[in-house]
């Protein structure tokens, strides 16, 4: 069996980072960050914005809602808070999709 690197998990991320994640401006982090009341970074002496891995979870749904289904933010706030429950077990049946997606297609290229 082939050596495999694991993936390194930071603890923080700036904002930097996260824009960089989902291809967007870091003024747009900033907006939800102020329109969503579930993303609560952390800051430093600076005042630099650290997101944690519960923030990165956080963005991708509300990422999901804006972009992807064309929510608009008043109706992904109010999902958010309605049914934060069932949005979050949808982004994890998605992303776990999309991480079988990515295995097979690595064992495709092996073959």
């Amino acid at each position: 069996m082939p050596y495999k690197e694991k993936k390194v998990e930071k603890l923080y991320y700036s904002i930097g980072e996260v824009a960089v994640m989902f291809d967007v401006n870091t003024s747009l982090i900033r907006y939800w960050e102020k329109e969503f009341d579930i993303i609560k970074p952390k800051k430093n002496k600076k005042g630099n914005r650290l997101f944690t891995q519960n923030d990165i979870d956080n963005f991708h749904i509300i990422y999901h809602l804006v972009k992807e289904r064309g929510m608009t933010l008043k109706g992904a706030r109010k999902k958010m808070k309605e049914n934060k429950n069932e949005e979050d077990h949808t982004f994890k049946i998605v992303k776990s999709l999309e991480n079988i997606k990515q295995l097979l297609l690595e064992v495709r290229e092996t073959i």
